[in-house]
């Protein structure tokens, strides 16, 4: 959820917010005199200072934020990929309000074309990183790039992972700041991580049980375990893996989804535990199949329902706790160059099929997606 707080100042001032669980700063802004309002807080008890221009200081304390109904947490974006109309690979961003089906409207630029990449955020903290990814010009790149979810803008340079790697899975574990990115081709079997708010290189974090490339992955956010799941090697190409995501080490069984199957696109309702796994592609075949798992309990998936068409390369993100998964684009053609601009959603926490959403900006396919919840 996001928060806020609000007031009025008799005159222009720096507002400090201090988070009363380890005193740190949440926010540090200035205001012109009126009514304010300070958004995108997390929730506990916060002791927040006004320090106007000679230096005046008023404070108080054991203030405690107010949920924001129509604030952050809602905000879902999918960047890069690849229109297979015009036979471009692309940085465009799109975004949609995932509690309100339409269309997505644009919301910017990745620093570079991008195809098959991944995305993650720190949740409410508001702050989106996509990495890696192949490029129009260079090939598998390393780069990774962040965004503001709540406001509209260009991409901005965040670090490089590791690897450069592609058509792997990415998670975090939400305003706990960890970035973890794992699989993928080139990447193999390693795992690396990020602190979402600090910007700079990846590091390495451990290794995933088997080599998945084509994968996805997804997380229950502070609860702190991390899954992914599809395509790995010959052997195990249905395995979930799973991670705790604020402990660095190799990734552990965690079940097998109901069928094989690649390129697929995953989701989660965050801390109410549930993931979910859709579309792919096994054997010439493509899959409208929605697996669900209990992310923290082990164990085989089970199914979920179908999506509207069978699909691949999809993108997929949440408003977590709001219960709404959105699935973008993708396709299901023979032809390199087919590819869908459809959005579906589901509601994750009980089972069925999904339902039109609306239309991405263009027609795109291996995207990657994430939201500010």
């Amino acid at each position: 959820m996001s928060y806020k707080i609000s007031g009025t100042l008799n005159e222009s001032a720096r507002i400090l917010v201090l988070k009363e669980s380890d005193w740190s700063i949440e926010s540090n802004i200035e205001r012109s005199a009126g009514d304010y309002e300070i958004e995108n807080l997390v929730s506990g008890t916060k002791t927040v200072v006004a320090i106007d221009n000679s230096g005046e200081i008023v404070g108080y304390g054991g203030v405690s934020p107010k949920e924001c109904i129509n604030g952050v947490g809602d905000r879902g974006v999918f960047g890069g990929g690849y229109d297979g109309i015009n036979k471009i690979k692309l940085n465009n961003i799109d975004y949609i309000t995932i509690s309100s089906p339409g269309n997505a409207t644009d919301f910017g630029d990745l620093t570079v074309e991008a195809y098959v990449l991944s995305a993650t955020s720190n949740g409410i903290n508001d702050r989106g990183v996509f990495g890696g990814g192949y490029s129009q010009s260079n090939g598998p790149i390393n780069i990774i790039d962040y965004i503001t979810i709540s406001i509209i803008d260009n991409a901005i340079d965040f670090g490089d992972l590791i690897a450069k790697r592609y058509c792997y899975g990415s998670i975090s574990n939400g305003t706990n700041n960890r970035g973890v990115f794992g699989g993928g081709f080139s990447g193999g079997n390693t795992i690396e991580y990020i602190t979402i708010s600090s910007l700079g290189n990846a590091t390495y974090f451990g290794n995933l049980g088997h080599k998945k490339e084509r994968s996805a992955a997804t997380s229950n956010a502070i609860n702190d375990r991390g899954v992914f799941a599809g395509e790995a090697d010959k052997i195990a190409q249905n395995i979930i893996d799973y991670i705790t995501i604020s402990s660095l080490g190799n990734a552990s069984v965690f079940g097998t989804l109901t069928k094989v199957r690649y390129s697929i696109a995953s989701t989660s309702n965050g801390i109410n535990n549930r993931g979910v796994f859709a579309g792919g592609h096994y054997n010439n075949a493509y899959s409208n199949v929605i697996d669900y798992i209990t992310i923290s309990s082990l164990g085989n998936a089970t199914d979920f329902g179908d999506l509207l068409i069978e699909r691949r390369q999809m993108s997929a993100t949440s408003n977590c706790v709001n219960n709404r998964g959105v699935f973008g684009g993708g396709y299901n053609g023979t032809n390199f160059s087919h590819c869908s601009n459809l959005i579906d959603y589901i509601n994750i926490s009980t089972t069925g099929n999904t339902v039109d959403f609306g239309d991405l900006t263009v027609c795109n396919r291996g995207m990657g997606g994430t939201s500010n919840c």
